[in-house]
């Protein structure tokens, strides 16, 4: 994407300081036009402060917060994290309440979510870093992209985040669908989500399901492997899988009852990263959907997603 890149870790497996050969504009330009598949959030450097006296990088922090012009009369969420050896030997919260009340008096509005723009911050161990943005520019309005969502009373797994984060990152409707189809459904996590936003929805999985789905009169559930399904052509303009098996075999499962999505049909399927070579079994997994007629919208690895991506397609074709 930009070539040779020098990078810097900071937080190992989380969290790397960049520095691209280009102007914030052409980056963002480039990175938006190119979604990466392994990063799910992003800041501007615009404040960077090394020194041990804590007092004086935290004042010179909220200077910079104070002076950016952009933040008046805006919705604002202040976005803070720290390293494991951070300065800041307080908690995250502490820090970001204690810059809350330094900036108290300026004319915004801070907020948690649906914010027009987003500070970030980060206190490392001998330097603390910031920046502004706008949150469409972060690839996540989220701080550090992980996307919370409160587990419901009787939720059957946490299985169901994982759409409800595809929802708001691929920017799909679920309720807009009307026939869904869910291989290796069991214990049913997926197909709650489906039958709460209206599908009428179909199983599969030789296991058993969640007894509480069983009252939805909406639900076909076929127990049953998939591969000893059939449909008739057509049938579902929603086909979604979240299998825990060997990729390559749920692609052939999958592409084997594509038959049964609509033309312009949608599929989320999940791909677990089982394998020494992950980005060489992406590719050879992706190749298999698009030879079976699927275009890939988008490939990524989701905060729920855990060690694993998921694919959003779109079939096309008969």
């Amino acid at each position: 994407m930009f070539g040779s890149v020098k990078s810097t870790i900071l937080l190992p497996g989380e969290i790397f300081l960049a520095t691209l050969p280009a102007d914030a504009s052409e980056a963002m330009g480039t990175i938006m036009g190119q979604p990466p598949m392994f990063l799910r959030h992003l800041f501007p450097v615009h404040f960077q402060e090394e020194g041990t006296d804590l007092a004086q990088v935290l004042e010179r922090l909220v200077a910079f917060i104070r002076n950016r012009r952009e933040l008046i009369d805006q919705r604002v969420s202040l976005q803070v994290r720290k390293g494991a050896d951070s300065s800041w030997t307080e908690s995250a919260g502490a820090l970001k309440q204690a810059l809350s009340e330094q900036i108290s008096d300026l004319h915004m509005e801070l907020t948690v979510q649906g914010a027009d723009v987003i500070v970030s911050v980060f206190a490392d161990t001998d330097t603390w870093y910031a920046g502004v943005s706008h949150p469409q520019d972060n690839l996540s309005d989220w701080s550090g992209g992980a996307v919370r969502f409160q587990k419901e009373d009787g939720q059957i797994s946490r299985a169901k985040f994982k759409l409800l984060e595809a929802e708001a990152t691929f920017g799909i409707d679920f309720s807009a669908f009307h026939q869904g189809l869910d291989i290796g459904a069991a214990p049913g996590g997926w197909t709650s989500f489906l039958l709460e936003r209206g599908l009428k929805v179909t199983a599969v999985d030789p296991a058993k399901m969640e007894p509480s789905l069983m009252k939805y009169a909406n639900l076909t559930f076929l127990r049953k492997n998939a591969s000893e399904v059939k449909f008739k052509e057509n049938t579902f303009d929603l086909l979604v899988c979240d299998m825990s098996w060997s990729p390559k075999q749920m692609a052939r499962l999958v592409t084997d009852l594509l038959y049964s999505l609509r033309s312009g049909g949608t599929a989320i399927v999940t791909v677990k990263l089982m394998h020494k070579k992950p980005l060489a079994l992406i590719h050879d997994v992706i190749a298999s959907f698009e030879q079976s007629g699927m275009q890939i919208q988008r490939a990524k690895q989701l905060f729920h997603n855990r060690d694993e991506i998921t694919l959003y397609m779109i079939k096309y074709g008969k």
